[in-house]
C-alpha cells in the first residue's frame, strides 16, 4: 500500500471517529498531584531495560489471521480509540535525575502500516523490535496483506503497559470499537477501570506500609537457597535465549489432577505447583525449595477493567520430606501458596531489597530463578464479520532460569522452559520426563510417598575445559590471558556473513566452560597482536597489562565512600555489592554519583558486574588510562571546561556519529558528545567531553548545547516524529552561535518527478513519515537562522550510509537492502524490477555514502564561511544499481540465489533517482578503500 493510500485511510478513520466521538480529549488531563510515579512492577521493568536487560524480553505480541472483508480504516480508528480509552497505551517513561515517571501523551492517531506479505518472517522481526521506554509509543500495529480479503494483524505492546489480565479487556474493547467505527455508531462500552496512573499513585502512597510488610516476607525467606541445578549467570546484557521442551498429557490426567484438587480444597494450579515441588525435590536432592509464581492485583472492582501492569511475583517456600505422601505435600504447598497470596500486594522488589545478599546464592544465582504456572489459552483477537485465527508468536526468550508449566486446554501439554545459559538441554529434557511422570502418577494415586514418585537425582552437565572459542566455527583466531585474582581476559577474531558479538560468543562459552574459567568479557579484534616468535603480544592487547607489570591502584577510597553513602556503612575493599544490601536502583544511583565525581563513564550495569569496590576502582583506573591514551592520540588535553572551538555532536554512538567523532578528533577539534548514561563507557567516546542525555530529555539538550561553538546534529529516533522535532527546537533554543549542521536524509525528497535530483530541489509526493520529520526539522533550522542570525546553518541530506561500523552493518540487513540481503543469505531466488528502456525507470538502484566520506563532509560544513552555509546540500558517494548490488551480495555470501528481472517485482525497489552532490564534492572524494565493493565486503564480513 502506498503512503498516499494509507494517509487517506487514516484521514477517513479520523473523520469517522470525529463523527462518533465528539468529546474526544485532545490531551491528557493534568493531575493536581503532578506527574505519576511508576508502580513497583513498572519500576522493576524500567530498571531491567535501563540496565540493558530488556530488549525484546518484555514485548507482548498478539497476532491473528483475519479472513474476510476487513475495513483497514475502521481498524486504524479502533486502535486510536483504544489508546484514547486506556491512557497507559500512550504513556512514556522519561526521567528526572535518576527517577523515571509516567508522562501521558495527548491522544493521536495510531499508525497502521499495511505491507504485502512477502514470505519473510516479518511478524517475528516486528514483534522482537525493542521499545524505547523514554520516547514511546508502547503500542505498535502492523497489518500484513496476503490477499484482498486475507490479512494478518500484529499488535506489539510493551509489558510495562499491560499484563495478562489486561489482554481480555483490550481484545473486547478493540472488537467493539472496530464495529462502531465500521458502522459509524457509538461503541456502547462500559466505563474503563481506574486509570493506571492513579493506581500507581495509590500504591506509592502505601510505600511505608508495604515496606514494613516486605520485612516480614524477607524474614520468611531467610535461609532459602536457589535451585542447585542451575548454573550461575552473571549480570550483564545478553539475549536470554530460551529452549522449550514439551510433552503431551492425556486430558484424563488433567481431569484427575483437577478432581484431586477438589477433594483437597485446592485449585488445579496448587496441584501443579505441588507436583513441581515434588519433581524438583527429587531432581535436586534439596528439601527446602522456593518457587515463583505470578499474582494479579484485580480483586478490587474498580481495577477489573484497568489496563496496565498489575502483576507481582510471589515467592512460595515449602520444605518437603520423602516420607510425606503427595496429598500431605499438597496440603503443605497449598498453605504456603495461600500465605504468599495473602501478601500479594507486597512488591517482590521490596522483598529483594530487604533480603540483600540472601536474595542470591553464593555464586550469584537469584533465589527466585525457578517458576511454575498454569498456562491458559491466549485471549483471541476477534473482529466481527471476520474469520479469525490466532497466531502464536514465541520470541524464544526466558524470563526465569527454569519454568515448569502445565498448558490447559483441549490438547494439554507439560512444558519445561529454560534459559540456555542457566541449564543444559539434556538435563532439561530429563526434567520434563520426570515432571510429566509425576503429574500422571499423582493423578491416579495421590497417597504415594514422595520418595516413591517417578524421577531421579539430576546433575547438570559440567562444562568441559576445552578451547570453546576456537571450537566455534565463527571464530578464526583467539587468545586468553590469565588475570591475577580475577577472571581471564578473552579476545577473538570473528568471521562469516553474520558476525557474532562478544556477548554472543560469551553465551556460547557458558555451555562449555566452568564458571570460574568464564571470561568477564570477550573483546573482538581485527587480528591478535603477536611477537616475532608468534606468541601473543600481551602488551598490545586492550586491557591486558604487559607481563611483570604491577597493577596500579584505582580510586578505591572514593569508591568505598560512595558505597557507604548509599548503603549505610563504608565497606571493605572486597565487600560484595549484594551482600551489602545493594540492588538494581542503588546500582543506578551509585553509578550516577561516581560518574559525577570522577568524570568517567560508568553505568549501573558496571556496578552489578564488578560488585566490589576494589574491582570497580580497577575498572575506573582502566577507563582513565584509556581516556588519557585517546586524548594523547588526538593531541587534545583534558579540561574542566569546554575549549574554544568545541563541537557538540549528537548521535555519537550511532554509525554516522561514531565516524564523525573519529574525524573531528583526528583533526584535533574538541568535541562534546551527547550520549545516554548507559552508553557513556563505550571506548569510541574516549577523549571526548561527555554530556549525558538523549533526544527525549529536553533539559539535557539545553545543557549539552550551552557554550559550544558549533553543532553537528546527527541523532534521530527513526520512529518518533514528535521527538525529533521537539529535540531540534530544544537544541535551537539553546544554540548561541556558530555553525549548525543537521544530518537530514534524501527521504526528504520523497519521490521526485525527475530522475536527476538537484541539491535542495522540491519534494515529490509521497514523502515518508521519516522524510517528513527531516523536512520539518530543516524548516525549524532555517527559520532559527533567519530570525536569530546566530551563525551559518546547513542541512546535509544523506542516503543509506555504508561503513564497517557494527551499527551500519546491521543497517544493511534492514529496509530494501535488507530484503535483498536476507534473500541472498537464504539462497532464495531474487527478482528485481525490469527497467523500461528509455523510460523514467530505465535505471533502478540506491544512492549511498561511505561513513568516513560523510564524516569529512559534515566536519567541513561545521566551520564558518563554508560554501554549504545556508543551503540544503547532498552527501553522496555514488549510486549502485540493484542488479550490481545483488550480484555482489550473492558472490560475497557464496549464495545459490538466482537473479532475474520481472515487471511484478517489489515496487519499493523502483528507485530511478540520481542525486547530485556538487557542493560537498571535494570532501566526498573517495579515499583508498571507500569504493562500494570494498565497503560492502567489510559490512558483509
Amino acid at each position: 500500500m502506498s503512503t498516499t493510500d494509507q494517509s487517506d485511510l487514516l484521514r477517513r478513520a479520523r473523520n469517522r471517529r470525529a463523527a462518533t466521538a465528539p468529546g474526544r480529549p485532545a490531551a491528557a488531563p493534568e493531575s493536581p498531584a503532578g506527574p505519576a510515579p511508576l508502580s513497583h512492577a513498572q519500576q522493576r521493568m524500567w530498571l531491567m531495560d535501563h540496565l540493558g536487560q530488556g530488549g525484546a524480553l518484555y514485548n507482548v505480541p498478539l497476532a491473528a489471521r483475519l479472513r474476510g472483508p476487513l475495513d483497514p480504516a475502521a481498524l486504524a480508528a479502533a486502535l486510536t480509540a483504544l489508546t484514547e480509552r486506556h491512557a497507559v497505551l500512550r504513556t512514556r517513561y522519561p526521567r528526572r535525575g535518576d527517577q523515571p515517571y509516567q508522562r501521558i501523551e495527548p491522544a493521536a492517531p495510531v499508525p497502521l502500516p499495511i505491507v504485502d506479505a512477502d514470505g519473510t518472517d516479518r511478524l517475528a522481526v516486528e514483534a522482537a523490535r525493542p521499545f524505547d521506554l523514554a520516547t514511546g509509543p508502547m503500542l505498535r500495529a502492523l497489518l500484513l496483506r496476503h490477499g484482498p480479503e486475507d490479512h494478518t494483524l500484529l499488535l506489539t505492546i510493551h509489558h510495562i503497559a499491560v499484563d495478562g489480565g489486561s489482554l481480555p479487556v483490550l481484545a473486547a474493547d478493540l472488537a467493539a470499537l472496530y464495529t462502531a467505527a465500521r458502522d459509524g455508531v457509538e461503541p456502547g462500552l462500559p466505563a474503563p477501570g481506574m486509570p493506571y496512573a492513579e493506581y500507581a499513585r495509590q500504591e506509592r502512597a502505601r510505600d511505608a506500609e508495604l515496606t514494613a510488610a516486605a520485612d516480614a516476607r524477607a524474614a520468611h525467606l531467610a535461609g532459602a537457597r536457589p535451585l542447585p541445578l542451575l548454573r550461575p549467570v552473571p549480570p550483564g546484557t545478553r539475549e536470554r535465549r530460551a529452549a522449550l521442551h514439551a510433552a503431551p498429557l492425556d486430558p484424563a490426567t488433567v481431569e484427575g489432577l483437577r478432581q484431586l484438587g477438589t477433594r483437597h480444597g485446592a485449585t488445579l494450579f496448587a496441584v501443579v505447583l505441588a507436583a513441581a515441588f515434588a519433581t524438583l525435590r527429587t531432581a535436586s536432592g534439596q528439601n527446602d525449595l522456593t518457587l515463583g509464581c505470578a499474582s494479579g492485583h484485580r480483586a478490587r472492582p474498580e481495577l477489573r477493567r484497568t489496563v496496565g501492569l498489575g502483576v507481582n511475583t510471589l515467592a512460595v517456600r515449602a520444605e518437603l520430606a520423602g516420607e510425606q505422601t503427595f496429598s500431605e505435600a499438597l496440603a503443605l504447598v497449598r498453605g504456603a501458596l495461600l500465605d504468599a497470596q495473602h501478601h500479594h500486594q507486597v512488591p517482590f522488589d521490596l522483598v529483594v531489597e530487604r533480603l540483600g545478599a540472601a536474595s542470591r546464592g553464593a555464586d550469584g544465582t537469584p533465589l527466585l530463578s525457578v517458576s511454575c504456572d498454569l498456562v491458559q489459552p491466549v485471549t483471541p483477537l476477534e473482529l466481527p464479520g471476520l474469520d479469525v485465527e490466532n497466531i502464536e508468536l514465541d520470541l524464544g526468550l526466558a524470563k526465569f532460569g527454569l519454568a515448569l508449566l502445565l498448558e490447559d486446554g483441549p490438547q494439554p501439554r507439560c512444558l519445561v522452559q529454560h534459559d540456555r545459559d542457566a541449564l543444559d538441554e539434556a538435563t532439561a529434557a530429563r526434567l520434563l520426563d520426570a515432571f510429566a511422570a509425576v503429574l500422571g502418577a499423582v493423578a491416579s494415586d495421590a497417597d504415594r510417598p514422595l520418595a516413591e514418585l517417578p524421577g531421579s537425582r539430576l546433575v547438570a552437565t559440567q562444562h568441559p575445559l576445552v578451547d570453546a572459542l576456537l571450537a566455534d566455527p565463527r571464530v578464526a583466531e583467539a587468545a586468553v590471558v590469565e588475570a591475577a585474582g580475577g577472571p581471564p581476559l578473552a579476545y577473538a577474531v570473528v568471521r562469516g556473513p553474520v558476525t557474532p558479538s562478544g556477548s554472543d560468543l560469551r553465551s556460547v562459552l557458558r555451555r562449555s566452560l566452568a564458571a570460574a574459567e568464564l571470561p568477564l568479557a570477550i573483546t573482538l579484534l581485527d587480528r591478535i597482536p603477536r611477537a616475532v616468535d608468534g606468541a601473543v603480544d600481551r602488551g598490545r592487547l586492550p586491557g591486558a597489562a604487559p607481563a611483570g607489570a604491577s597493577a596500579r591502584p584505582g580510586p578505591l577510597d572514593l569508591v568505598r565512600t560512595a558505597f557507604g553513602e548509599l548503603l549505610g556503612s563504608v565497606p571493605p575493599a572486597d565487600g560484595d555489592f549484594f551482600a551489602l544490601g545493594g540492588h538494581s536502583l542503588v546500582a543506578v544511583q551509585l553509578a550516577e554519583r561516581l560518574r559525577t565525581r570522577v568524570g568517567l563513564p560508568l553505568t549501573g550495569l558496571d556496578i552489578l558486574e564488578q560488585r566490589t569496590p576494589r574491582a570497580l576502582a580497577g575498572l575506573l583506573a582502566t577507563r582513565a588510562d584509556e581516556r588519557r591514551a585517546a586524548l594523547a592520540r588526538t593531541g587534545a588535553h583534558p579540561r574542566t571546561e569546554s575549549r574554544t572551538g568545541t563541537v557538540l555532536l549528537t548521535g555519537a554512538t550511532g554509525g554516522v556519529g561514531a565516524a564523525v567523532l573519529q574525524e573531528l578528533m583526528a583533526q584535533g577539534r574538541p568535541v562534546r558528545v551527547l550520549v545516554r548514561p548507559e552508553s557513556a563507557h563505550l571506548p569510541t567516546l574516549h577523549g571526548a567531553e561527555i554530556a549525558e542525555g538523549d533526544l527525549a530529555d529536553l533539559d539535557s539538550l539545553h545543557r549539552a548545547v550551552k557554550g559550544v561553538d558549533a553543532v553537528i546534529h546527527s541523532a534521530c529516533t527513526f520512529t518518533e516524529h514528535a521527538t525529533d522535532v521537539a529535540a531540534m527546537r530544544a537544541l535551537l533554543d539553546g544554540w548561541s552561535g556558530g555553525p549548525f549542521v543537521f544530518v537530514s536524509s534524501i527521504d526528504a525528497y520523497g519521490r521526485p518527478t525527475g530522475a536527476d535530483v538537484a541539491e535542495g530541489g522540491p519534494s515529490g509526493a509521497p514523502v515518508t513519515a521519516y522524510g517528513q520529520a527531516k523536512l520539518d526539522c530543516e524548516q525549524l533550522l532555517f527559520e532559527a537562522a533567519e530570525v536569530g542570525g546566530r551563525g551559518p546553518v546547513t542541512a546535509v541530506r544523506a542516503p543509506i550510509v555504508w561503513g564497517p561500523q557494527q551499527r551500519l552493518r546491521d543497517q544493511l540487513r534492514w529496509g530494501s537492502t535488507g530484503e535483498l540481503y536476507q534473500a541472498a543469505l537464504a539462497g532464495r531466488p531474487i527478482s528485481l524490477p525490469a527497467p523500461a528502456p528509455g523510460g523514467r525507470d530505465a535505471w533502478n538502484g540506491a544512492a549511498w555514502v561511505h561513513s568516513a566520506a560523510l564524516a569529512r563532509a559534515l566536519a567541513a560544513c561545521a566551520v564558518p564561511d563554508h560554501p554549504a552555509a545556508g543551503r540544503v546540500v547532498n552527501a553522496i558517494s555514488g549510486h549502485v544499481s540493484w542488479a550490481e548490488f545483488t550480484a555482489e551480495l550473492i558472490r560475497l555470501l557464496g549464495s545459490e540465489s538466482t537473479l532475474d528481472q520481472r515487471p511484478d517485482a517489489d515496487p519499493e525497489l523502483r528507485r530511478p533517482w540520481h542525486y547530485r552532490a556538487e557542493t560537498l564534492a571535494a570532501a566526498l572524494r573517495p579515499e583508498p578503500g571507500e569504493d562500494w565493493r570494498t565497503v560492502l565486503a567489510a559490512m558483509v564480513g
